[in-house]
């Protein structure tokens, strides 16, 4: 058995030039073979591979790489595929058709091109429901298992992707979700009974990976990688006893690799020492968001297992504190059988390599490291452990220079900002009671019962990127740019009009992407030219980076708000971004405490909603879809950064007067945690995913006492899928049940950037429709 020494806990995969998104869309839209496809997957493991050994690493993962979602690759790995799948006899069809949902009874053949279902009407087939990796940006998809879904192993992948390494020289550990937390992470099916949970399985899904264990052997795999991440969060007695026995179980499997069981993102708490008292041979313990090496090494039992540090952030792009990780993983010498060096989590959560950002300056990049930089950082701090302090001095006073830098920049403090957010007053995060507003705010609106709205953006066209693009190179001026702009404007609010719709948006033509538009605009960000990371699928995201103080130089939003208002007489909603969004989807400095940074970017946001209202927009939307994603996984952790949350989308609402509604949104999150912080939040109108889960979180919400306008998603917007009015009607009769219809919207579960019109308007004209038959039954 190979030693793990210097490794990571995965790899971004989506390809350094978005190579995997461009194949996945294109055979989506039929322009990609299937045998394309399969090349450039193929091709960008290959490459993965190879550059994680040439980078130094001793033991590289594999089975980290997805044509989707890993936790999509781990269900299907043991057979819980929904009953309403397996109509779809090709595996990558059901594949897909469990990601995004499938429109047609179309597939495709081995060439790439569609023919007909040989078992008939498939029909119309929703997807599974998709949320929040954790307190991450990453979506996955929820397995649905039930009492009876039927456990098979299909080992296929796990043992070609490791094939396929061997083939390169390079000898892997396979990854894949352990089975604890793979049923944690699922939900029940729709047809298990009251009270059932997937965990209730635990014991029939061990002998599936029991099974899966002695396949690997058999083919000759060392190790195998197990992600137990859902006991980062709060588990009780039961669940970590159910831990221990399931390792206990395969740790004594007479045929099986070494097994490494993996966590990450916080502190295994009491798993950890359940664990050590079970035969596996090592564990990883994430030390950057966890509580340190202190604790893990007073734990008991660890004398004969090798621990796996994760000293280097995984999630962040600050360059490592070199000298103090070392400093850590001394204090686990001679306490545990072997200290290797790792990653606190996987690295799909960063850019893959610094390299290719030659226009952010000089100083700037010198304190920041992506991916490749951070495999580099795990080698050398392996190096360090093993052969010395003096083998790696250079390195390490090369990075304590550049922390020291950074810590005396000017550019990172701005005392204007710092005295401003000194200087608020109690009451600036106050408004008038809402029975008081919402009043105010009929007279002054005056919308039919269950209003009509979109979430904010439009489909954005090759053309509209193409003008975008031009005007960024410089191929067009700033008057062409405007009126470019200004035109798609139009005729997205023509549209509006046309398909009957009450509240209007203008479509946001102008923004690349919902944080980093704003970003490019802010004091104290930075933006990346090639930054990509992974959101969910063939979705990527270029986070800004907060390296400083936040302020707005200027009106960000009022130019195009007010001129699509100027165009009709329907009220247009202003679209903002709300403090913790942007925070949650950049990389965010982490030399202050995170509710510093919050307050200084509401109070920017701030400036915003007060020039929107000053050119007559009377409803402003701030976005808040990530305030479940930053929730701490730790109950004991939770009050205090929902209090701070709260506090800084107030600040940031709160200076417009009484006939100006807010509305805010929030998408694929589990609301139940906060719900007090959602009505803490005080928005008037608040919009929230709803429909892939048949708005069932309607019920708890009308529960908790929720009494403000709320606006359940009626349509997914991240399937291809065009909703018929009648279903749409359905869930909002549903909806009903619940709320009342007085305080009931209308409107998709997210903004339809991604989506083609081909697919909006249909869907829209159905939202319409379905809104008029029920206003007549209700």
């Amino acid at each position: 058995m190979p030693a793990i020494g210097a490794t990571v806990l995965g790899y971004p995969r989506i390809g350094p030039h978005r190579e995997l998104k461009k194949a996945l869309e294109g055979y989506w839209a039929g322009a990609v073979s299937r045998h394309d496809l399969e090349h450039t997957a193929a091709t960008l493991r290959r490459q993965s591979v190879r550059r994680m050994a040439e980078l130094g690493l001793d033991t590289v993962p594999s089975n980290t790489f997805s044509l989707y979602d890993h936790v999509l690759d781990a269900a299907v790995l043991v057979g819980a595929v929904p009953q309403r799948f397996t109509s779809f006899e090709d595996e990558l069809d059901r594949y897909f058709a469990m990601a995004r949902g499938a429109a047609s009874r179309r597939t495709r053949n081995e060439g790439g091109d569609e023919r007909d279902q040989p078992d008939g009407d498939v029909g119309d087939v929703a997807p599974l429901e998709m949320t929040k990796w954790f307190d991450t940006n990453y979506h996955y998809l929820v397995p649905e298992i039930g009492p009876a879904t039927p456990f098979q192993l299909n080992a296929a992948k796990l043992v070609a992707e490791y094939r396929e390494a061997l083939a390169e020289g390079v000898v892997t550990r396979p990854v894949t979700i352990g089975p604890a937390s793979l049923l944690l992470l699922a939900k029940p099916d729709d047809e298990a009974p009251a009270g059932f949970r997937p965990f209730d399985r635990l014991d029939e899904l061990t002998s599936i990976y029991a099974e899966l264990l002695e396949t690997l052997a058999d083919a000759g795999v060392p190790w195998i990688q197990l992600d137990e991440p859902s006991f980062v969060a709060d588990r009780d007695a039961a669940e970590i006893t159910a831990l221990q026995r399931v390792y206990q179980r395969l740790a004594t499997l007479e045929r099986r690799p070494a097994i490494f069981v993996a966590s990450y993102f916080g502190d295994l708490g009491d798993a950890l020492p359940a664990l050590a008292m079970t035969p596996v041979e090592a564990i990883g313990v994430d030390l950057v968001a966890g509580s340190g090496a202190g604790r893990v090494a007073a734990t008991p039992n660890l004398a004969g297992k090798t621990v796996v540090a994760g000293v280097v952030d995984g999630r962040n792009v600050w360059r490592a504190d070199l000298e103090s990780a070392l400093g850590s993983l001394a204090t686990l010498l001679g306490l545990a059988g072997d200290v290797a060096v790792s990653t606190s989590c996987s690295l799909l959560h960063v850019p893959y390599d610094l390299d290719a950002e030659p226009d952010i300056d000089s100083r700037l990049r010198s304190w920041l490291a992506f991916a490749d930089q951070k495999v580099t950082e795990v080698v050398t701090l392996a190096r360090g452990l093993h052969e010395g302090y003096d083998a790696v001095a250079g390195r390490i006073q090369e990075g304590t220079s550049a922390r020291d830098d950074r810590a005396t920049a000017s550019s990172v403090v701005d005392p204007a900002v710092r005295q401003r957010i000194a200087d608020l007053p109690p009451e600036a995060s106050q408004r008038s009671p809402y029975a008081h507003r919402i009043a105010v705010q009929a007279d002054n609106l005056d919308l039919p019962p269950l209003p009509t709205t979109t979430i904010g953006s439009f489909p954005q066209t090759g053309d509209v990127r193409s003008v975008r693009a031009a005007y960024r190179n410089g191929q067009i001026d700033a008057d062409e740019y405007s009126s470019r702009m200004r035109t798609e404007i139009e005729r997205i609010i023509r549209l509006q009009e046309r398909l009957g719709l009450d509240v209007l948006v203008h479509g946001e033509p102008e923004r690349n992407d919902m944080v980093q538009y704003f970003a490019e605009l802010l004091n104290g960000f930075i933006t990346t030219r090639n930054g990509w990371v992974q959101s969910y699928g063939s979705r990527c995201v270029r986070p800004p980076i907060v390296y400083g103080d936040v302020s707005r130089p200027a009106p960000m939003t009022v130019e195009w708000a007010s001129y699509a208002q100027g165009l009709t007489d329907r009220p247009v909603k202003g679209m903002l971004t709300g403090p913790v969004t942007m925070l949650a989807w950049s990389f965010v400095r982490d030399d202050q405490p995170l509710a510093d940074t919050a307050r200084q970017v509401a109070l920017a946001i701030r400036d915003e909603t007060r020039d929107l209202e000053a050119e007559g927009i009377r409803i402003i939307q701030v976005d808040e879809p990530a305030i479940r994603e930053l929730l701490p996984l730790r109950a004991s952790e939770q009050p205090e950064y929902l209090r701070w949350a709260v506090d800084a989308f107030r600040l940031a609402t709160s200076g417009v007067a009484d006939t100006t509604q807010i509305h805010t949104h929030m998408c694929y999150s589990e609301f139940g945690e906060v719900m007090s912080a959602i009505d803490g939040l005080e928005a008037d109108v608040t919009s929230i995913e709803a429909a892939r889960s048949k708005m069932e979180i309607l019920p708890e919400l009308a529960a908790s006492g929720f009494a403000r306008g709320i606006g359940p998603g009626v349509y997914d917007i991240h399937s291809p899928r065009v909703p018929s009015n009648d279903e749409i009607a359905t869930l909002l009769l549903r909806a009903s049940q619940a709320v009342p219809a007085t305080r009931l919207w209308v409107n998709p579960d997210c903004g339809l950037k991604t989506r083609s019109y081909a697919e909006v308007e249909p869907a829209l004209a159905a939202m319409v429709t379905a809104v008029r038959q029920v206003r007549e039954a209700l």
